[in-house]
């Protein structure tokens, strides 16, 4: 699951995922209560990374004496993925979607907290990999113009029209991948994108996490019989 924490001047704030194996446990409200000590203690305590955070105290032990005791009375492993800690230039705000699935945590400099919100909900559903096109990975944009170099060449275009068609393909690309070029999921006309919203708010944007439960991770194989034969 994914848990956030902000402070109350909004300034401070953090975002957790951590991981059960099965979503039933996912449920268990001693399972929720450590996911929400973890976060909270990111955001006040600013440990290093996973290491240090299980040797904050919590609990009479430490994180990790109480997450060993979980998984011992659970049944089934717990492991904390991965945490960002921030410190807003603005002020934070937050989005929990899909049963603490997915979750959003913004830097806003200027606006309301509506603004806030729909840009929260905005990215936890149009998940962006970026800000803008500067924070875009370059391998990414590398197979986007590999692709479309392929593409055009199955359909045979000729080669001096290639890398014009490659760069046309990045750029769609990056509108559809960074936040400020999206169009805004709530925009009336189905036009104004997120760059434009703002400008029209006096706000900006400072950054963004956006966490999806397990993303990256490579999936379980469902073959049972390849697994019991193994």
């Amino acid at each position: 699951i994914v848990a956030v924490s902000i402070a109350a001047d909004g300034k401070t704030g953090a975002i957790i995922e951590v991981n059960s194996e099965t979503d039933f446990v996912a449920k268990n409200d001693e399972f929720l209560q450590l996911t929400k000590d973890c976060v909270e203690l990111i955001a006040s305590k600013n440990p290093a990374d996973i290491a240090a955070l299980s040797a904050l105290p919590m609990g009479g032990g430490t994180v990790e004496s109480t997450r060993t005791a979980l998984v011992g009375k659970i049944g089934e492993n717990l492991s904390v993925r991965r945490f960002a800690r921030v410190e807003a230039k603005g002020k934070l705000m937050s989005y929990i979607h899909g049963g603490a699935k997915i979750g959003v945590l913004l830097d806003l400099v200027g606006g309301d907290e509506q603004l806030g919100k729909d840009l929260a909900m905005h990215i936890a559903a149009s998940k962006p990999k970026a800000l803008d096109a500067s924070g875009v990975p370059a391998e990414l944009l590398d197979v986007e113009r590999r692709i479309a170099i392929e593409k055009a060449r199955a359909d045979n275009k000729p080669e001096a029209m290639l890398e014009k068609i490659a760069e046309g393909t990045v750029q769609k690309y990056l509108k559809e991948v960074t936040l400020l070029a999206q169009v805004f999921v709530k925009a009336e006309d189905g036009k104004q994108t997120v760059e434009q919203l703002l400008k029209a708010k006096s706000a900006s944007v400072a950054g963004f996490t956006l966490y999806i439960v397990g993303e990256g991770m490579e999936k379980r194989s469902n073959d049972f019989a390849a697994e019991v034969a193994a």
